[in-house]
């Protein structure tokens, strides 16, 4: 995805009301240690923009991040902080609810959760609740790289029986780290709003993230393709291992022959 320019352009408190924004927007729920923030970070791919705070629950605000002045990414309240007092609680659950009932531009959210364990009462309460309010929450399983990839489609599997999820429930693996599900995420948000064709990626971004070298450029040949001569060190070495083995083939042959005999 292509980003030219982002900017924290709302930040909306307890009090607030919420902006009629004229952009499509796309939200992110999940407990406050989840790495709402990092994925942010990471799908702006600017680093340190949205707040990491030492202390889970530090948000308290939600805060719309204007992309490219084509979409807004938008921030929830991290939920099931434990230090936080009841009343607090239920001031988040509250804008929370106020958010997802005024937006006129809320296209879809997407509901973190720690790919390493079980999701929590409070994870379970969140899709639950969302599911009331009409929405149909896409799942990102974060802290891909802290396990084994032979565990990502069993754990996917956890994920999906614990929250109750409906058949055809989208659940992609994330890694703040690797940025792996990156491009899966933001390929979701484009089926999902219209993007202007600048944003998209350009076959040279696919080729980078696929791991190939030199994207878009043609591969230069090697002296095997322009027929040159190899190097004297590398004849050696060829001279060497065909002599081994012919030694090899030559034993195995004796072998054979004795056999034969007896």
């Amino acid at each position: 995805m292509i980003i030219k320019n982002v900017s924290l352009e709302t930040v909306c408190g307890i009090t607030s009301e919420i902006p009629d924004n004229q952009l499509d927007e796309i939200a992110f729920a999940g407990k406050s240690n989840v790495g709402k923030s990092s994925l942010i970070n990471v799908l702006m791919n600017r680093k340190g923009f949205a707040h990491i705070s030492a202390q889970p629950g530090k948000t308290q605000t939600i805060n719309f991040y204007n992309i490219n002045d084509a979409m807004y990414l938008v921030d929830l309240p991290g939920y099931g902080y434990t230090r936080a007092n009841v009343e607090i609680k239920a001031q988040w659950g509250k804008m929370i609810e106020r958010y997802l009932h005024a937006s006129k531009r809320l296209r879809a959210v997407f509901l973190l959760v720690d790919i390493r364990h079980e999701p929590s009462e409070n994870d379970r309460i969140m899709y639950s609740w969302m599911l009331d309010q009409g929405y149909a929450p896409i799942i990102i399983a974060t802290k891909q790289d802290k396990i084994r990839k032979s565990q990502i489609n069993k754990q996917k599997k956890m994920i999906s029986d614990t929250l109750g999820a409906k058949p055809g429930t989208v659940i992609i693996p994330f890694s703040a780290l690797t940025k792996e599900g990156c491009d899966e995420i933001w390929e979701t948000v484009g089926s999902l709003i219209d993007l202007p064709e600048w944003m998209r990626p350009k076959k040279e971004e696919i080729d980078a993230a696929s791991g190939q070298k030199n994207p878009g450029r043609e591969r230069k040949p090697r002296w095997k393709d322009e027929g040159r001569p190899a190097a004297k060190k590398t004849v050696r070495r060829q001279k060497k291992a065909a002599e081994k083995n012919a030694r090899i083939n030559e034993q195995k042959s004796r072998k054979q022959r004795k056999q034969g005999k007896n």
